[in-house]
């Protein structure tokens, strides 16, 4: 494996603090979210940036490549022109499934992929169609987690080591997420730095939580606690990281808190480095698959991909459709995961149509009629047709019942999707195909 372009002290670019990311001092590279931009119209900002000498790299959040599925060939295309029209050295995604394709759900957010044999194989898989299709290499990030699979064949280490060893890809390390996995999951952040191959790090993410009744949020909303410092610290003694980028989503801060945050990461960043070259590197895209013995057909993968298949659809399935919790998983957080998940597609859904709360009376009550009517609704094509669907929804049921917000309500619809307003009617004619059916 080539060695890894240094890439130094970054922040997650934003649209909503992109000028005080262009001022901020001795910035050496940026990431940003890879759905969030088209490749043919990049925001000037960026290309400003760019043309400063300053690194962008697109992070990808939409791929899923855990998921039971192959990997989409549209996504990995607009995924590759991105990088093309960034001048990108690489792009990273997540260890996540997003979706199940029986029954169509989607999450909306970054889910934990069990970690057995089956789920190992079928993300090795998608792993490589993935790497053939990019232009750049590839590295793939830990996520953070609220709830545990039962019954894991490997530990977190071994599974991350596992992927490096048979599909050569990067790691993109992120030390928050290792924090929240310690409180959430009970797992030693120190004992994965120790075992993982750190000579695949890409880079390093740091970021900003909240625990409440003693689960860790990963809100990236927050400013970075000493203790992910503290595991930063200890990644810094066991090796000198390519770069380490600061993730804000949400709560934007003012830029001097931004600037300070930075200043504390560069000063863990500056730590000695380890005494010693450590244990020599494993020979890294070279191994052969464990999992495939010779002579064994494309049956035993597409088995696998099966069973990874019913299983995360009936997780997604209790999370967001509110169906029952497969057994062996910690039914409380369950439910909160599912209601973490709901507020977090109630808080998109608003940000992508602003309008809705100010027609449905604010904050508030807008939230209290999606929450209501997402708890048995769960998205399938997106937040923008989310959007759509809770105003039909609405409207079916004759509400706002305020006449002069429906009638906005009404047209806000209407210039959406081109069509007459729904009716009860429509609700009566939908009831009926479902008896019948």
């Amino acid at each position: 494996m080539k060695t890894m372009a240094h890439l130094g002290v970054g922040i997650g670019w934003r649209p909503e603090i992109a000028e005080a990311v262009e001022r901020l001092p001795g910035l050496d590279w940026v990431e940003v979210v890879a759905e969030n931009i088209c490749s043919g119209h990049l925001p000037a900002s960026l290309l400003r940036l760019r043309e400063r000498g300053v690194r962008v790299v697109p992070h990808g959040v939409s791929l899923g490549l855990g998921g039971a599925d192959r990997p989409d060939a549209g996504k990995l295309a607009a995924l590759g022109e991105r990088a093309v029209a960034l001048g990108a050295p690489l792009v990273t995604e997540h260890i996540a499934f997003v979706r199940t394709s029986s029954p169509a759900l989607e999450a909306g957010h970054l889910l934990p992929v069990r970690r057995t044999r089956d789920a190992l194989d079928v993300l090795c898989e998608n792993v490589r169609i993935a790497q053939d299709a990019l232009p750049v290499p590839l590295a793939l990030e830990n996520i953070a987690a609220l709830i545990s699979w039962p019954g894991e064949e490997l530990t977190e280490a071994q599974f991350l080591t596992e992927l490096v060893e048979r599909t050569g890809v990067r790691l993109l390390i992120d030390v928050a997420n290792l924090h929240t996995n310690r409180v959430n999951r009970g797992e030693d952040p120190f004992a994965v730095l120790d075992a993982i191959p750190l000579e695949a790090l890409a880079y390093v993410h740091v970021a900003g939580g909240v625990e409440r009744d003693g689960v860790w949020h990963d809100t990236h909303a927050h400013p970075v606690p000493e203790v992910v410092l503290d595991i930063l610290a200890e990644l810094r003694r066991r090796v000198s990281p390519p770069g380490v980028l600061l993730e804000r989503d949400d709560d934007f801060p003012a830029e001097a808190e931004l600037a300070g945050e930075l200043a504390a990461i560069r000063g863990v960043v500056g730590l000695p480095g380890p005494a010693s070259a450590g244990p020599a590197p494993s020979p890294l895209g070279s191994a052969p698959d464990p999992r495939t013995p010779e002579g064994e057909g494309p049956a035993g993968p597409e088995r696998a991909r099966v069973r990874v298949g019913v299983e995360q659809a009936a997780l997604l399935s209790a999370l967001v459709a509110g169906t029952p919790v497969p057994e062996g998983f910690d039914r409380r957080r369950v439910r909160v995961q599912a209601r973490a998940l709901a507020a977090k597609r109630a808080g998109v859904v608003a940000r992508l149509a602003p309008e809705l709360p100010g027609i449905l009376g604010g904050e508030d009550p807008y939230r209290e009629a999606f929450l209501g009517y997402a708890r048995n609704r769960p998205m399938t094509a997106g937040y923008r047709r989310d959007a759509l669907d809770f105003a039909e929804h609405l409207l079916i049921r004759d509400l706002p019942a305020d006449p002069a917000a429906r009638r906005r309500l009404t047209t806000w619809w209407q210039d959406r999707v081109g069509a007459r307003p729904p009716r009860r009617i429509v609700r009566w004619a939908r009831t009926l195909v479902g008896r019948a059916a």
